[in-house]
This record gives structure tokens, sequence and C-alpha cells, in this order.
């Protein structure tokens, strides 16, 4: 018997229909290769006007101009460093998980171990006067030149990566370095972990663990945007790692790093997750390189649980507003804002929600500078929100004293909100999966 055809009632078609359109339509809209569509139009926006630093010298507008040719969707790792290797204007959209499917004893050379180097290099064998030097001290180098290789991808000018609905990229270390022009929006950063850390025993008086990569370094670079992305260590903390010698052993470098001479970028809507050194302007207090460079504004951030540089200043203008701060614990916290060799940090409307016992003195650190600006700024201490004289409190603590002028005014922002309202607004809006 031929089976017959099973004709709905008008109206059950019509509300079939009905319930499956959203579905497609929102498929629709996350179609990064449609014209018209919300994707799309991401991949394609620019930096608004006088959007911070990185509006000067012409703005920053990314790959925006990329022919149909140059846009890519990339899913995995190779893909990704095809399409930065592409030719240019270029789009990235990221779909899904990025990673790099590889563990760290894939990265292995010349018969390293950790248990091997930390036998040899021991300071009660080794001493604490001078660096590791021989074979395993050489094996690790090796080693960690073979997981560089494999992790770190240059980032060239007249880029915009985008990611669509649930992009991670997971340990790997974007390196914006040399180019102009670059824009980097709505991705989950995750534990870009350096496998092999080098013991320094004559960095400080009892020595450290250095590592080597961050989620996103800029280096050398110009019109740079950061929005709307979320940097976490996942589940690998380095509150989670033992100590050695004595000394942490840190597997994460910074979350987001501006260096070597990179000017004009805007930090805007992040969210900035449970890690230590978490964004560095200024990598040395040698002028050759930055002087008159390192201009960044960062605005509406959220750093939760991050136990210093928010950021760690030298030589530039560092416009830093509208920002919310959540510092809980006493025992890890070190500073927020670090004042470098000639910093001009501009400090203002920004939210500071402070744990029980947190000193709101240790919100200021001076690392060599001078003075800054700070106005209009507000602390939830005890439960109650109120304002604080961020300059004030610090040099009632400590001598010398900072100095309460940066030397400039901010002229580049669109709007400044009253601090009081900036951790709402910020909790809310910021961080990856808010623009898609």
């Amino acid at each position: 018997m031929r089976a017959r055809a099973v004709l709905l009632p008008a109206a059950i078609a019509v509300t079939v229909a009905a319930m499956s359109a959203p579905a497609a339509q929102a498929a629709d809209e996350h179609d990064p290769l449609r014209p018209g569509s919300k994707a799309w139009r991401l991949g394609h926006e620019t930096l608004p006007p006088n959007d911070g630093w990185a509006s000067a010298n012409g703005g920053t507008t990314g790959g925006s101009g990329a022919p149909r040719e140059n846009i890519h969707v990339v899913t995995d790792r190779d893909g990704l460093a095809a399409a930065l290797a592409a030719p240019g204007p270029r789009i990235i959209y990221v779909k899904g998980v990025i990673d790099t499917g590889k563990t760290c004893a894939d990265y292995v050379r010349n018969g390293y171990s950790l248990e091997a180097y930390l036998a040899a290099y021991d300071p009660e064998v080794w001493g604490r006067d001078r660096e590791p030097s021989g074979p395993l001290e050489e094996a690790r180098a090796a080693s960690a030149a073979a997981q560089a290789a494999d992790i770190v991808l240059r980032v060239p000018s007249d880029t915009t990566i985008v990611g669509l609905p649930g992009a991670v990229i997971r340990h790997l270390n974007l390196r914006v370095d040399q180019a102009r022009n670059v824009i980097i929006r709505n991705i989950r950063f995750e534990d870009a972990a350096d496998c092999f850390p080098q013991w320094d025993p004559t960095d400080g008086p009892e020595g450290n663990w250095n590592s080597a990569y961050d989620s996103i370094s800029v280096t050398r670079s110009t019109n740079v945007w950061i929005d709307h992305n979320t940097f976490t260590d996942g589940d690998n903390p380095d509150s989670a790692q033992p100590h050695y010698f004595g000394r942490p052993y840190q597997v994460h470098d910074g979350q987001l790093d501006i260096t070597n001479g990179s000017d004009l970028v805007t930090v805007s809507w992040n969210v900035f997750a449970d890690h230590d050194k978490t964004m560095l302007i200024g990598s040395t207090d040698n002028p050759a390189n930055d002087a008159g460079k390192l201009n960044v504004t960062v605005h509406h951030n959220r750093f939760t649980n991050t136990l210093q540089r928010l950021p760690r200043v030298r030589f530039g203008k560092v416009h830093v507003y509208n920002n919310s701060y959540e510092i809980p614990d006493p025992g890890t916290f070190v500073y927020a804002l670090g004042v470098g060799v000639q910093s001009q940090i501009y400090a203002e409307r920004n939210h500071f929600h402070l744990g029980k016992g947190v000193n709101p003195a240790t919100l200021l650190h001076d690392w060599g500078g001078t003075a800054l600006t700070a106005r209009e700024n507000v602390a939830r201490i005890d439960g109650r929100l109120q304002p604080i004289d961020l300059i004030g409190v610090y040099n009632a603590a400590n001598d010398p004293d900072l100095g309460t002028d940066a030397g400039w005014t901010p002229t580049r922002y669109t709007k400044i909100d009253p601090a009081p309202s900036v951790a709402a607004k910020v909790a809310a809006h910021a961080g990856a999966g808010r623009l898609l």
C-alpha cells in the first residue's frame, strides 16, 4: 500500500513554521559569509571615532576593507595560522574551540625533564648568584623553542579577528608584532601556559620562575583595538601550581601585554579573571624605544580576582576610566595601578569593590613613577560605596609621596559614566559572547 501524505491543517502548519523561523533566523544572523548578517556586520565594524587612543592617526579599521576572498572562517590552529598568513586586509572569524591539540610532552627536546632540572639548579647545589647554564638549561630552552614555534601566531597589519558564538582560543599566544591596524573581539582566551618556565635565582632577593607567553602580546605595533574578550587561565590557574625553591612555579605571564614601543591602543569591555600578572604597558625602564609612545586607553573592563598589573605602566599617557575592579582576597592581591618610570596615568571614575581586609592604600604601587591624576573614583569598602582619593590614601601610608598631576588631560573618549554605575554596567556588557 502506498503511504499517504499527511496534510496539516493550515493553522498548525503556520504555527510549526513560526516555531522554526527564529532558530533559522538566528543561524542566518550568525553566518559571517552572508552580507548583512549580524556576524558579517561585526567583522566589518571599525573603532568608533574618538574611542580612546586607537582612534588617533586615522583610526583603527582592521580588516574591514577585506574582499570576499580574504574573509576566513577557522575552526582549528592550522586554519588560523593559514588565515593569518594569507593576503590582507583580512577578516578572520573564529568558530568553536581553537587549540593546539598537543600536551607539554609533545614539545620536550633533548631529554628535558622538570625533575632533573630541579635537581640540577636547586640553590643548595647551584647557588643563587648565577643563572642556570649547561645541558639541562639548553634542553629546557630547546623544548621552549619547540613550544613557541607551535603556539605563537603572528597577527599582521590590517586584520580583524572576531569570535562567533562560543569561540575560544586556548593554549595559544596571538602576537601583534610590527603591525598596524588590528582589531580582536568577542573571543574567550584560555591558558596560554608555558610548559618550560625558567628559573632565575638572580631575579629579586629570592629568585623567580619566569614564563614566556601572553594570551595577546602587542609589540612594536600601532592602532590596535582589543574589545569584548574574556581572558582566563581556565582550569590551570597559577594558584594551583606548586612552589619550587620557595617560589611560585608560574606558568603564565600576562593576559594582555603592550610593550616594545607600541602605541595608540584601546582596550575596552574585556573581562580579565583569576590571574596574577595581568596587563603590562611598557616592559623596561629604558626610554630608547618607549619614550613618547605606549599611549593606551583602558575603559569599561572588568578585573575580577586579578592580583597585579591592572595595568602597570611605563612612559605612556594611559587613560584608565570606567573600569570595575573586584578584589576579594587581601592575602593574594598585590596592587591595581602600577605607577612606573615616566608614566602618566589618568585614572577616573573607576569602581573598586574591596573584600574584607583589602587595604585601600595597596590600590596604587610606585614602580619609579612620580605622579598620576586620579579623580572621581569610588570604592565599596565594608559594604559601603564611597568616594576614594587613591593618591591621598596611598600617600598617607607610603613614602615618598606621589604627585597628583599626570601632566595631561584626555580628550579621546566617547562617554565617561558616573563611577557608581560602572560595576553593574560592566558586569552586564563586558566580555566575550556579548556581541553575537
